[in-house]
């Protein structure tokens, strides 16, 4: 009995051994990418690669235009070319190995840049204590999730948007109120965040635009506005009309002394002497 359990142990921890390590892959397969995060018009290099010293074949598998740049002399790594990319997709790289296939894949995310920031003021002039809106505007963004838009007064930072779905378009409205008479600077930075995704921050700006604010007119104000403007109006017009009576009462006169003159060389000579 003592005999069987000692020989018992010995089995079964080998049988524990084979077991764990049957399990085992033969062979591994690595990927890799220069970028994880690209843009739609860029080109960028995979590398497919494996730890079997003689692979029967391999490869990269995707729908994307690639072009097989160089490979190991026994096919152990092969380097592709990647472009035409339009969306985010997952790239494959497989191997085959005495007569077993084995493979690994490799997420790529898609962006496209804020290259086009607009801001718009509605109404671009606006009295001390009225409300205004700011309106940024961001053309062909992806990922949307990825961008932040922030509203700034000068230097300053006013507000802060973020954004979910599938549109490519963002737009953010900025309601506030013109609390002072100076004309206030505003802009819109949009920001791109592709850390997540293995990228960096893409940020883009809109030109600066002024509101123009004025204080309220009181009504005393605007009364000798309006006098002052009645009364030059009359001045003028007055003017005018002096001018043009004048103006006839000299051409009647000039007119009137030129007829009595052509009258007088007319009449016959006996009747232009004068009496004694």
């Amino acid at each position: 009995m003592v005999s069987f359990a000692c020989w018992s142990l010995p089995i079964t921890l080998l049988a524990l051994l084979c077991c764990s390590g049957s399990g085992k892959k033969a062979f591994e397969v690595y990927i890799w990418s220069e970028k994880h995060v690209v843009e739609a018009t860029e080109s960028w290099k995979v590398n497919c690669s494996t730890s079997c010293e003689n692979p029967e074949k391999g490869g990269l598998e995707t729908s994307m235009s690639k072009i097989m740049l160089e490979q190991h002399p026994q096919g152990k790594w092969k380097q592709f070319l990647v472009s035409n990319i339009s969306n985010d997709m997952t790239i494959l790289c497989h191997f085959t190995c005495e007569k077993e296939q084995y493979s690994t894949d490799l997420n790529i995310t898609v962006y496209q840049p804020p290259s086009q920031v607009t801001l718009k003021l509605k109404p671009p002039r606006v009295v001390v204590g009225e409300a205004f809106t700011i309106e940024c505007t961001v053309s062909a963004v992806k990922p949307l999730e990825s961008l932040t838009l922030t509203l700034l007064r000068g230097r300053e930072s006013l507000q802060n948007q973020t954004f979910e779905g599938t549109e490519h378009e963002a737009i953010a409205i900025f309601n506030s109120t013109a609390l002072t008479k100076n004309g206030l600077n505003f802009s819109c930075q949009a920001e791109l965040d592709l850390r997540p995704h293995g990228g960096h921050i893409i940020r883009s700006f809109s030109e600066s635009q002024i509101l123009e604010v004025f204080e309220p007119m009181q009504d005393n104000q605007m009364v000798i506005i309006i006098v002052v403007v009645s009364i030059l109006l009359f001045l003028f017009v007055t003017s005018i009309l002096l001018c043009f009576i004048l103006g006839q009462h000299w051409h009647r006169r000039r007119m009137g002394t030129y007829g009595v003159l052509a009258a007088w060389r007319r009449l016959p000579r006996a009747f232009r002497q004068r009496p004694v």
